[in-house]
């Protein structure tokens, strides 16, 4: 098995594959991390998830991360502190109430809370917001540290990981098959299949191989700021949130998330726009997250800003990820197309990945996530 793309999703996929029994060596243009996964938050959730097949990929995989978060330990900074997702007047709570019922009813653990119960739970959040739910579930993982970690389990049972190479292009069988990759390190022949994990540029590196994925960056900022005292305990953001993930507009939009880390810092997002893979940050998105961020925790005005840095989700038009084998070039697989949850769903994308090529049953439904829904432009 070939692995296209060393971040999170690609090293997880490689450690499921390696455990199933197969040869694995990941290969990356760079190397472990060095794109999407190292401009992440490290957000577990289930409290941006749509009901439906949105909502059960990521319980599923919140399950496995449980699961990996104690077979690693504390060296990836896996921390289940609940998320609060809050409203600013009685429209939008009651919107928020109404999706937090519709997740009750696929098992999400949600908890509706007035102006004044939020005191209790965040005592710096701004006592203007009207009210907000409160997601149990909802957990953060340190993105780097984790696939570190997935690189040391996969090469400990034999796998390997490759940077500084760059995919170019396939060698096919007579019936259409990839079995082999032309690379800037030379050929490299594949005895099963290939996997397409490569994030924002999975749909460039599909092209390449024969295969279809509409995938697109979708640009989004995070501004860090120095070590402070508790400031917030769990991961809070704005209910506009989950409307801007599933925004079809190209301009920038912004909605609020604050959350804090294990070595004291404070997160501020989160933007999203259409702009290639543009990585000079924009002071206007920039400018726009501090004064929401400040909107919902006033005591942040008193911090410095250490640093803004950029990553680039990788967008389909549907917003639901796509893992499945190509319709135009068997042999290749895709696990792409996350959105902002690539780090929330790589263990379930694996567990799928694994499922597809013989390996049981995944415990939830693909249909959804099929590369045949989308139709390749003539």
């Amino acid at each position: 098995m070939v692995v296209i793309g060393a971040g999170i999703v690609g090293c997880a996929i490689g450690v499921a594959l390696q455990r199933a029994g197969l040869e694995v060596c990941v290969v990356d243009q760079v190397g472990p991390a060095a794109g999407s996964s190292s401009a992440g938050e490290g957000n577990l959730l289930v409290s941006d998830k749509l009901p439906g097949v949105d909502l059960e990929l990521a319980q599923h995989s919140l399950a496995l991360w449980r699961a990996l978060a104690e077979e690693i330990g504390e060296e990836i900074e896996y921390e289940q502190k609940g998320g609060l997702v809050v409203a600013h007047d009685e429209a939008a709570l009651q919107e928020l109430v109404a999706l937090a019922a519709a997740q009750r009813a696929e098992g999400a653990r949600a908890t509706v809370l007035s102006g004044p119960e939020l005191a209790a739970v965040e005592p710096c959040l701004s006592r203007e917001v009207a009210g907000g739910v409160f997601y149990d579930d909802d957990a953060q993982i340190q993105p780097m540290l984790t696939v570190a970690a997935l690189v040391r389990a996969l090469r400990r049972s034999g796998g390997r990981v490759v940077g500084g190479t760059e995919v170019r292009g396939a060698t096919h069988a007579a019936d259409g098959r990839v079995v082999g990759l032309r690379t800037s390190a030379g050929p490299l022949g594949v005895g099963r299949a290939v996997v397409n994990a490569a994030g924002a540029w999975a749909g460039e590196v599909a092209t390449r191989l024969g295969g279809y994925v509409p995938v697109e960056p979708r640009r989004g900022h995070v501004l860090v700021t120095e070590p402070a005292v508790p400031l917030v305990a769990h991961k809070v953001y704005e209910s506009d949130y989950v409307a801007s993930i599933h925004d079809e507009r190209h301009g920038f939009s912004v909605s609020a998330v604050v959350e804090s880390t294990a070595s004291g810092t404070i997160l501020l997002g989160s933007s999203r726009e259409f702009v290639g893979f543009a990585r000079d940050p924009s002071a206007a998105v920039r400018a726009a997250i501090a004064r929401r961020a400040l909107g919902l925790f006033p005591a942040l005005a008193g911090l410095r800003l250490m640093r803004t840095y950029v990553g680039f989700r990788p967008a389909t038009p549907d917003r639901l990820p796509v893992i499945g084998e190509d319709v135009r070039a068997a042999g290749l697989f895709h696990a792409t197309g996350h959105e902002g949850a690539g780090i929330g769903l790589a263990p379930a994308s694996a567990a799928a990945v694994v499922s597809l090529l013989g390996g049981g049953d995944p415990g939830f439904g693909l249909n959804a996530f099929s590369p045949a829904r989308f139709v390749p432009p003539r």
